[in-house]
């Protein structure tokens, strides 16, 4: 397992972050323990999570995730030897269970992250991000900034002067942002320049083969200001591990439980997945491995977030770290791009 470090700072995180979000709803306790064992196991020490999870989002299992990584710290005793990732949740009125104001006013962030280290049994989180903007803009599939009404007032320096205290009390190291925009991480990095307050280390933004829209921006302000990307979804829901594309039904797959949540389920979207698996299997690759391997040769990729149902997803999605594609095959890749360009927003 390759390492590197968190941006901007001296942590030594993994190439390969293991994400979490299916554990409390589509992974039992055990199957979470089992997969965080296996991760260490293979050198992975960077886990995300998010007080929302699991997903999709319910009242029910709202919290589930946090636990289960918590009662594995607390069995194994393995809290030091894990970058610990962890997320509060946005406006969103569906989750209005979370708490009363779904905001990132002071009140809201303080509650937040003491719940979610009750929840971790742990006394501080690595890296604490924003999961969403509060204000309107493009995320979540969403293509295009369109211009609506906007309540939002811009409390980017409250945010700021609230989790540096926390960074002073302890409870929190370092913080990032997700599902965000251009202008949102230069308002932050503007803001702590000029403020002298802490600083962005990273964005967590979808980034894949079938959804390559971080290049058009956001990929230049990493690159520029030394933010590294946390890049999510690289298997597209598993529509890159080819196993759709055979017309098979795969009831127990993300896409197919939860098609709410679904961003490529297009046409256009198939149609790329069975040209970039032409690709893999012409140069002796699976689609799965030159997926991974595509996302993990990005300069501005920091770390890749894979998650998994089963085993043995697990163990196929870290060998294909090991895989270095070839300039021909990243051109043959950009050749299909070109035809068909990031057909799930």
């Amino acid at each position: 397992m390759k390492h590197t470090t968190l941006s901007n700072t001296d942590i030594k995180i993994s190439k390969v972050c293991l994400g979490t979000m299916t554990f409390g709803q589509q992974n039992t306790e055990a199957d979470g323990h089992a997969q965080m064992d296996y991760a260490v196991e293979k050198g992975i020490n960077f886990f995300d999570t998010a007080e929302m999870y699991s997903v999709p989002g319910r009242k029910e299992t709202y919290g589930s995730t946090e636990k289960i990584i918590g009662t594995w710290f607390k069995k194994t005793g393995k809290r030091e030897d894990v970058v610990l990732a962890s997320k509060i949740a946005g406006p969103n009125p569906g989750l209005a269970y979370i708490r009363e104001n779904m905001d990132f006013s002071p009140e809201s962030i303080a509650l937040s992250i003491d719940k979610s280290l009750t929840r971790l049994q742990t006394d501080y989180i690595d890296l604490y991000q924003l999961h969403w903007p509060e204000r309107k803009t493009n995320f979540f599939g969403q293509r295009g900034f369109k211009v609506q009404d906007d309540a939002w007032e811009d409390n980017v320096h409250s945010i700021l002067a609230t989790l540096d205290g926390f960074i002073k009390q302890g409870k929190i190291k370092y913080f990032g942002l997700s599902n965000e925009t251009p202008w949102g991480m230069m308002r932050f990095l503007e803001e702590s320049k000029y403020q002298n307050l802490p600083r962005i280390k990273t964005v967590q933004n979808p980034y894949s083969l079938l959804n390559r829209s971080f290049e058009t921006g956001n990929a230049e302000v990493c690159m520029r200001e030394n933010v590294g990307l946390l890049a999510y979804s690289p298997l597209a829901f598993g529509r890159l591990s080819g196993k759709h594309l055979s017309g098979e039904s795969h009831p127990n797959s993300r896409i197919e439980l939860f098609p709410q949540l679904a961003r490529y389920n297009s046409a256009k979207t198939t149609e790329a997945t069975q040209l970039y698996q032409e690709v893999a299997h012409k140069n002796g690759l699976t689609l799965t491995e030159m997926s991974l391997a595509f996302v993990n040769q990005q300069a501005f990729v920091n770390s890749t977030i894979i998650g998994a149902t089963t085993m043995e997803q697990l163990k196929e999605n870290i060998a294909a770290f090991d895989m270095v594609l070839s300039d021909e095959i990243l051109k043959e890749i950009d050749a299909v791009q070109a035809v068909i360009p990031d057909p799930a927003p």
